[in-house]
């Protein structure tokens, strides 16, 4: 697919996570992320490795499995992968693509960075794990 910084830029600017983002702070996550390729199935991160990198799909479809249970779906404009990142312990499920599936991976050392400069992503990312944890206890109780 390859996308310029300013694709990545502006696909980062419609993620909520980066909302209230500087413009030089996307700029700078713009031009860190890389992209990456899946095919079908293909695995995209693995249940118990270490995590070194946040991800947003830009294309495509992921799903979240652990213990051989789907966990979850996402599209373009999702992330997953955060919490790695966040504690630097193994993964606790496994991604795999969807279909063709392109992601922009963004480096745990890259994002923690981000973290320490603009902590309005941090708030945002707290929001987003606290819905998805609601959503998990919500499905757990039903």
């Amino acid at each position: 697919m390859a996308l310029s910084t300013g694709d990545k830029r502006a696909l980062l600017e419609r993620v909520p996570l980066f909302g209230g983002c500087s413009s030089d702070m996307l700029d700078t996550l713009a031009a860190v992320t890389s992209e990456s390729d899946f095919a079908g199935d293909a695995p995209i991160v693995q249940q118990g490795q270490i995590g070194n990198g946040l991800y947003l799909v830009v294309s495509g479809g992921v799903r979240i499995v652990a213990g051989g249970s789907e966990l979850a779906r996402f599209g373009p404009g999702d992330f997953f992968g955060e919490l790695s990142v966040i504690d630097q312990r193994p993964r606790v499920a496994s991604a795999f693509a969807v279909g063709p599936t392109v992601c922009l991976a963004l480096a745990s050392w890259d994002l923690l960075a981000v973290l320490e400069k603009e902590p309005g992503i941090a708030v945002n990312m707290l929001k987003e794990l606290a819905r998805r944890l609601r959503d998990t206890d919500a499905q757990l109780r039903s």
